[in-house]
């Protein structure tokens, strides 16, 4: 019996426009995703495990972030969120690090949910291009953890 591959992208008529549906890189984050919420593996290590799995220049960061997270914002809880590494509190997402090989970018993004507290006037950014960290960029970036969770 042949086997067929069911594709994720589906054509519908939209106001004059295709519509095409999740890109397979999309529907990868969503099984990922699925899987997180039913695993039973400690967080802390599927975290450490999904880094170890990056590239080079982006696990350096993604370690990097872990450690400082860790030990300057505990009250954050690591979790994988889409497959990427996620910090919550009371259980909801506040940030992630999107290494760039998640979707074939040119750049892995730090970014953070709307429950995170970064609110500033009527526009903000949400995320952030990451290509290197610096003592600089590092305390920008903590900056930004802790107003997300202490305001």
């Amino acid at each position: 019996m042949a086997t067929t591959k069911k594709t994720a992208a589906k054509k519908t008529a939209t106001k004059g426009k295709a519509y095409e549906g999740f890109t397979e890189d999309e529907v990868a984050a969503m099984k990922e995703h699925a899987k997180d919420l039913k695993s039973k593996e400690d967080p802390t290590e599927a975290q450490l495990a999904k880094i170890a799995g990056m590239v080079d220049a982006d696990r350096v960061i993604a370690e990097r972030l872990h450690a400082l997270i860790a030990a300057e914002v505990p009250e954050l809880s690591p979790k994988l969120w889409y497959g990427m590494p996620g910090w919550t509190l009371g259980g909801k997402n506040v940030c992630f690090f999107q290494d760039a090989a998640k979707f074939k970018a040119r750049y892995a993004t730090f970014g953070f949910s709307d429950a995170a507290k970064i609110d500033d006037g009527d526009l903000w950014p949400t995320s952030y291009a990451l290509t290197k960290l610096t003592p600089a960029i590092e305390k920008k970036l903590l900056t930004l953890v802790k107003k997300a969770v202490r305001q």
